[in-house]
C-alpha cells in the first residue's frame, strides 16, 4: 500500500490526552501515534510534565512531545475543533452515540478530508473521561473488548484507535468532502450556544421541577448531532435573546435592566 500525497491533512488532527496521571503514558501515547504517522499530541492538565520518563517512554518520538500543546482545561484544547470524539469503556448516564475505532476512523478523515480540526479525546488511566468531558463530544469511541477485562492502558487504546485511522488512511485515502456552503460551528462557538441556552431555559423557567442537567444533556446530543455551521447558530442565537427579552417585559423588567415600576418613579 503507497502512503497518500496529501499526508499533511494529518496535522490538523489532535490526539488529547486528558489528565494523564503518570508521565510515561504520555510517551507511551506519543510512540503509538509517531508509528501510525501521526504528529498531533495535545494535553490537558497532565500530573507530571515534561518530565524525562515520558521521553524515555516515547522511544525516539520526541518530535512528538516536543510539539505537544499543554492547556490548562479542555474546552480550550478543542476550541476550535469541528468533531470531537471521546474515547471512553462507559457511557455513564451521558446520551452519546457510540462508534467502534473502524467507524470512528471514517468520519474524522471525513471531517478532515473538508478542511476541519479533530480531537480525539482520551481520560485519565484510572477514571476515564469524566461525563463533563464526555459532554464536550460529538459521539464515543468503544473500543469492543471483553467485558469480563475491558481495561486497556492508555496507551493501548491510544494505539487502536490510531491503527484503525492509519488502515483507513492507507486503504481509501481522503474521501471527497461533502458541498457544504458553511463548515459546522466550533466547539468553543457550540459551548457559547449552551451556556446561552441555559440561561435562557432558567429565565423562562422552563425545567418546572424537571432535571436541568438531564434536560440539557438530551438538548447538546441534539445540537451536536445536528451539527449547526456558524451562521445557524446566530440565528439560534437571535431567537434566545428574543426569547429572553419577551420574558423580561412579561415581569415587568425593561431592556437596561430596570423594573417598569422604577422607570415610572
Amino acid at each position: 500500500m503507497t502512503e497518500p500525497n496529501s499526508a499533511d491533512v494529518l496535522a490538523r488532527l489532535h490526539f488529547v490526552l486528558v489528565r494523564t496521571s503518570h508521565p510515561g503514558n504520555i510517551g507511551a501515547a506519543a510512540r503509538a501515534i509517531r508509528t501510525m504517522g501521526m504528529r498531533g499530541l495535545s494535553l490537558v492538565a497532565p500530573q507530571a510534565y515534561p518530565h524525562p520518563e515520558a521521553h524515555a517512554l516515547a522511544a525516539g518520538a520526541d518530535d512528538v512531545l516536543d510539539a505537544a500543546a499543554v492547556h490548562a482545561d479542555l474546552p480550550s484544547a478543542i476550541a476550535n475543533c469541528r468533531l470531537v470524539l471521546g474515547a471512553t469503556a462507559r457511557r455513564r448516564g451521558v446520551l452519546l452515540d457510540e462508534l467502534s475505532p473502524r467507524e470512528a476512523a471514517q468520519r474524522v478523515l471525513a471531517s478532515l478530508s473538508a478542511g476541519h480540526e479533530v480531537a480525539l479525546l482520551f481520560g485519565n488511566e484510572r477514571s476515564g473521561l469524566d461525563n463533563d468531558e464526555i459532554k464536550l463530544c460529538h459521539a464515543a469511541i468503544a473500543i469492543p473488548s471483553d467485558p469480563t477485562y475491558s481495561s486497556l492502558n492508555l496507551a493501548q487504546a491510544v494505539q487502536v484507535v490510531a491503527y484503525e485511522l492509519r488502515l483507513a488512511w492507507l486503504q481509501g485515502g481522503l474521501p471527497v468532502p461533502a458541498a457544504h456552503a458553511d463548515p459546522p460551528a466550533s466547539s468553543a462557538d457550540l459551548e457559547g450556544y449552551f451556556e446561552h441556552l441555559a440561561r435562557t431555559l432558567d429565565e423562562i423557567e422552563f425545567h418546572k421541577g424537571r432535571s436541568p442537567r438531564t434536560i440539557m444533556q438530551r438538548l447538546r446530543r441534539f445540537f451536536l448531532r445536528a451539527q449547526p455551521d456558524a451562521r445557524e447558530l446566530r440565528i439560534l442565537h437571535g431567537i434566545l435573546a428574543d426569547t429572553q427579552r419577551m420574558a423580561r417585559l412579561a415581569r415587568g423588567v425593561t431592556p437596561d435592566g430596570r423594573s417598569a415600576t422604577d422607570e415610572k418613579d
